[in-house]
C-alpha cells in the first residue's frame, strides 16, 4: 500500500500520479491523450482527484482507459493530502438560493423544475445541460412546434376511467414516454443518472441509458429493479472491437434495446458550454489541442466525445446486426427518406429527433418530420402508423403531456423526454424525478379526458390539427413559461481588470 507523502512527490509532468476513490493511477503518458487536456489533471498531481473526477466520469473510466501497469494499488486513506476547497463567495450565494427553493408541493409543472434549476444549478452544470448549437434557434423550434399543433377534441364519451398506458418495443409502459439519455448526470447531482434508474422503477417508464453517463454502465443496471426495462444509447467508437464489447455487454445484462445515434458525427458548437470552458481556463495555459488534435477550447461536449466515429455509415448496420440479437433503433433521423432506409435496412424503428437542438441549427423538429414520415411510408412501404415492427419515436422541447399526445395522435409510439428530468434532480434530487413524473400523470390523466379518448389506441389523427406544423417563423418564443427560461445567447465580454 503506496503512502500519501509518496503520492505527492509525483506531482510534474515528467511524473503525475492521482488518486481516485483511494487508488492510485499513474496518468504521466495519458496527460496529452486526456480529453479534458492535461491541466485539470496537473492541477491534481499527487494529490486526491475524486472529486473533481467524479462530476464528468462513470466510476470505471480510468480503470478502462489506463494500461493495468499503470494502475499503482491502493493508498494509505490517512496519509493523503487533502485537496483545500474553497467556497466562492458565487458558490454561498448559490447554497443560499438552494436554501430558499420553493417546496416541491409548489412545482406546478416542468417549467418550475426549469426556472429553480437554472438558479441553484453551477453555473458549468447549467451551460452544459442548457446550451444547444449556434444561435439556438432548433432548440426553441422544437418546442414552439408543439404550438402548431391545436386539438379536436370529442365530446360524450365515457371518459370515468383513462388508460394511459402503452408498449415500446413489447414492453409496458405506464406512459408513453422514456426517459431519454443525456451525459455528465452527476454535473446537477452527485446521484447523478441513479436518480432516473430508480424513478423510472419507482413510475414504471423505462430509462435509456446514456453512453457518456456519469454513472457506469453496471452501476446503473444493477440499481435497477427486478423486470425493469432500460435500452442503451450508444455513440459508436472509431475502435469497433469496444463498440461490440459495449453492445455485447449491454446484451448479456437484459437491455432490450439499442439506440445509435446517428446525428452526431462530430458535436455542434454549443457556444454557452464552450464560453464556461474559455471562463474556467487561463488562456494562456489552455491547449488548443492534444496529440489527438481534439479542440480543448469548446467545452465539457467536445472534450469528452473525441472517440465517436465520424466514418459510420448505412454499410455498418449489417455489422450491427450480426453482434446483437437486440432490436436496433437508429436515434437523430431527420427527414422521411432517411427514415425509409432504415425501415429497408431491418431497423426496428428509428428516433426522429435533432440532439436536442444541439447538433445543427435549423434542423427541424422531431414532431415535424414525424408527420412526413407518416405520410411517405404510408405511401411508399403501405405503412401505419403506430406500427408494432416499426416505430416512430420522438424527443425534443417537451414539456407537457399535451406535447406527448400530440406526437402519439400523429403516428409515434412514445416520446423522449431529457432535459426536464435532468432540471428536477438537480434541484431536487430523486424526489423531483418523482414529481415530475406525476405532473406528467395528471396531465395525462386530466387531457385524455378533455380530448375525449379513454385510452392511447383512442388518440388518433383526427384529434389534432397539424395543418400549419410546417410554418417556420423564428421569433422570440410566444409561451411566456418557456421563455422565461430561456437563457439569451451572450455576447463576447471585456476582460475584467484583477483587483490590486
Amino acid at each position: 500500500m503506496l503512502s500519501g507523502k509518496e503520492v505527492a512527490q509525483h506531482n510534474t509532468r515528467e511524473s503525475c500520479w492521482i488518486i481516485v476513490h483511494g487508488k492510485v493511477y499513474d496518468v504521466t503518458e495519458f496527460l496529452d491523450d486526456h480529453p479534458g487536456g492535461s491541466r485539470i489533471i496537473l492541477k491534481y498531481a499527487g494529490k486526491d482527484a475524486t472529486q473533481e473526477y467524479d462530476p464528468i466520469h462513470p466510476p470505471d473510466a480510468i480503470t478502462s482507459n489506463l494500461p493495468i501497469e499503470k494502475h499503482l494499488g491502493p493508498v494509505e486513506p490517512d496519509t493523503v493530502e487533502k485537496v483545500e476547497v474553497q467556497i466562492t463567495d458565487e458558490e454561498k450565494l448559490r447554497l443560499e438560493r438552494m436554501e430558499k427553493r420553493p417546496l416541491l408541493s409548489e412545482i406546478l409543472n416542468l417549467h418550475d423544475f426549469e426556472s429553480i434549476a437554472k438558479l441553484v444549478m453551477p453555473d458549468k452544470a447549467w451551460a452544459y445541460y442548457s446550451s444547444a448549437a449556434d444561435d439556438e434557434i432548433t432548440i426553441r423550434e422544437n418546442h414552439a412546434a408543439y404550438h402548431r399543433i391545436w386539438f379536436r377534441p370529442r365530446i360524450l364519451r365515457d371518459v370515468t376511467k383513462v388508460d394511459f398506458s402503452s408498449t415500446i418495443l413489447g414492453h409496458k409502459t405506464s406512459m408513453p414516454i422514456y426517459i431519454t439519455a443525456t451525459a455528465l448526470g452527476k454535473l446537477g447531482h452527485p446521484d447523478g443518472e441513479l436518480n432516473l434508474t430508480r424513478a423510472a422503477a419507482k413510475h414504471g417508464v423505462i430509462q435509456m441509458i446514456p453512453t457518456l453517463a456519469s454513472c457506469s454502465f453496471d452501476e446503473l443496471v444493477d440499481a435497477a429493479q427486478p423486470g425493469q426495462v432500460q435500452f442503451l444509447q450508444l455513440y459508436v467508437n472509431k475502435d469497433r472491437e469496444i463498440t461490440k464489447r459495449i453492445v455485447q455487454h449491454a446484451e448479456s445484462r437484459g437491455i432490450k434495446g439499442l439506440f445509435i445515434t446517428v446525428d452526431a458525427p462530430q458535436l455542434g458548437r454549443r457556444e454557452k458550454d464552450m464560453r464556461q470552458k474559455f471562463e474556467a481556463e487561463d488562456p494562456a495555459e489552455v491547449s488548443k489541442s492534444g496529440s489527438d488534435g481534439v479542440d480543448r477550447t469548446q467545452g465539457a461536449a467536445r472534450a469528452i466525445s473525441s472517440f465517436i466515429d465520424p466514418g459510420l455509415n448505412w454499410g455498418d448496420l449489417k455489422w450491427f446486426k450480426s453482434i446483437t440479437k437486440m432490436p436496433l433503433i437508429l436515434k437523430g433521423v431527420q427527414c422521411w427518406e432517411d427514415a425509409l432506409e432504415a425501415y429497408d435496412q431491418g431497423m426496428a424503428g428509428v428516433v426522429l429527433s435533432n440532439h436536442g437542438g444541439r447538433q445543427l441549427d435549423f434542423a427541424r423538429s422531431g414532431v415535424e418530420v414525424l408527420a412526413e414520415c407518416v405520410t411517405h411510408l404510408k405511401e411508399k412501404r403501405g405503412l401505419k402508423f403506430p406500427n408494432e415492427k416499426f416505430q416512430l419515436f420522438v424527443d425534443g422541447g417537451v414539456r407537457r403531456a399535451t406535447d406527448v399526445i400530440k406526437a402519439i395522435a400523429l403516428g409515434a409510439t412514445a416520446v423522449g423526454i431529457g432535459r426536464p428530468f435532468l432540471y428536477s434532480y438537480s434541484a431536487y434530487g430523486q424526489e423531483g424525478v418523482d414529481q415530475a413524473l406525476q405532473i406528467l400523470r395528471d396531465e395525462f390523466e386530466m387531457n385524455m379526458r378533455l380530448l375525449g379518448a379513454p385510452t392511447i389506441k383512442d388518440v388518433v389523427p383526427e384529434m389534432v390539427d397539424a395543418s400549419n406544423l410546417n410554418s417556420h417563423i423564428v421569433a422570440v418564443p410566444s409561451d411566456s413559461l418557456f421563455n422565461t427560461n430561456y437563457e439569451v445567447m451572450q455576447h463576447a465580454m471585456l476582460k475584467t481588470k484583477p483587483k490590486l
